[in-house]
């Protein structure tokens, strides 16, 4: 009896767990949407916002998220991934509601860097965090469960901007966005246990390997690493620049604003499936498979997007391609979580989704070039392909990691695994 009530126990846990992180990561989903929906009210705003410009700002979000990842690489494993979680929970929230308010497209520009910095500290820790707190068979899961959550955030940034931006003002969805970290922060706070991989006082030797940016190069781990720094690259590309474009793209392409803002509900809402079926299929075949599957499976979806298919197909296209790129990246960092020794796990998801941001930086400003370009909207979706097939290409070339001996977490009896 005792036996079923701690399983049951731990189950609780779990759940409590994954609907505070989701809540989290739908804080961000909904916020990396609300840049590229808004994008086409901001063009017609008065703050003088032009497509290069509205390019650039989509690359200083990603800028600030390199910046902020690095620093949950260094920090992550000092401070801890609940405190250093929080700080960037509200450091975002308060970078949104200056969006909201900016009067100015500097300001604007200024507030989203300080979003991405938020952001940037809160992907690569929560991902890292709930994988620290759940069973080795259950991470990729766990991950992609949690993760859902960015996407229904993002899904409901799109419903939202359906309803509101053809009438209201585009500064209503920046308002929204910073509103329920008041509520998830305070009850994380209260609710949420350290992880138990933060290590006790000695932390000497790690401030001697750069925030293990030295160990995730030993030559046992080298040639994963920098492969996921290359698939992470890729994969934060397309995420943003899809993203920053889509509806642009749409627009461009003959179809309404309207039409435009629901297609965006599509992509996101492919990208909720696709990460929790893509957990539960890496359980049965294997992360590496899945997130190979995904990267070709949004290649496919945008050039059949290009070609102007009849509006149902076109609706299935867009499905495929969230649940292909959104929902690609998602599962990289899954499969990264999963690939790493215990005591480099934050530090590896930290420096791949770090350099990864570079990816995040192109994205945007490529496709506001190609959008101001001469050639025809088509070549969007031929370049963002590309670096859908080389995603695939190099995830399926990531070996596997050795595991590590002598490494043992402190594990304080309050923040034991989940069951």
């Amino acid at each position: 009896m005792s036996i079923a009530i701690a399983a049951a126990a731990g189950r609780a846990r779990e759940r409590a767990l994954l609907v505070i992180a989701g809540g989290f990561a739908a804080l961000e989903g909904y916020d990396l949407a609300s840049y590229g929906l808004t994008v086409p009210s901001l063009l017609r705003s008065d703050l003088h916002v032009t497509k290069n410009s509205a390019g650039h700002v989509g690359s200083l979000l990603a800028i600030g998220m390199l910046v902020g990842a690095g620093l949950c690489a260094v920090l992550i494993r000092r401070v801890g991934s609940r405190r250093l979680l929080l700080a960037g929970v509200g450091l975002f929230s308060a970078g949104t509601l200056g969006c909201a308010l900016a009067t100015e497209f500097d300001l604007f520009a200024v507030a989203r860097s300080v979003v991405g910095v938020g952001l940037g500290i809160v992907l690569p820790t929560l991902t890292a965090y709930v994988a620290d707190l759940s069973k080795p068979s259950r991470r990729s899961r766990n991950v992609a469960v949690m993760m859902a959550g960015y996407a229904g955030g993002a899904l409901m940034a799109a419903v939202l901007a359906s309803a509101l931006i053809p009438g209201q003002s585009w500064r209503w969805i920046y308002a929204v966005g910073a509103l329920p970290a008041l509520v998830l922060v305070p009850l994380a706070a209260r609710s949420l246990p350290e992880s138990p991989f933060t290590p006790s006082k000695d932390t000497g030797g790690e401030r001697g390997d750069l925030g293990g940016l030295l160990s995730l190069l030993a030559p046992d781990v080298r040639v994963a690493t920098l492969l996921f720094w290359a698939v992470s690259f890729c994969g934060l590309l397309l995420a943003f620049g899809i993203s920053t474009w889509l509806p642009t793209i749409m627009q461009a392409s003959g179809y309404s604003l309207g039409s435009a803002l629901l297609q965006s509900v599509a992509m996101w809402g492919g990208a909720g499936v696709g990460m929790v079926a893509g957990g539960r299929l890496a359980s049965r075949l294997g992360i590496k498979t899945v997130v190979v599957a995904a990267f070709l499976a949004g290649s496919v979806a945008l050039l059949v997007m290009s070609g102007r298919p009849p509006l149902f197909v076109l609706f299935v296209a867009m499905f495929v391609s969230g649940l292909g790129f959104i929902g690609s990246q998602v599962l990289t960092n899954a499969f990264v979580v999963t690939c790493y020794p215990d005591e480099l796990r934050g530090p590896a998801i930290g420096w791949a989704l770090s350099v990864g941001r570079i990816g995040a930086i192109v994205g945007p400003s490529m496709g506001g070039a190609i959008l101001a370009s001469s050639l025809s909207v088509s070549w969007n979706f031929y370049f963002f392909a590309i670096p859908g097939v080389a995603g695939a290409l190099l995830a399926s070339l990531v070996p596997a990691v050795p595991a590590r001996t002598g490494a043992s977490p402190r594990v304080p009896e309050q923040a034991a695994r989940t069951a």
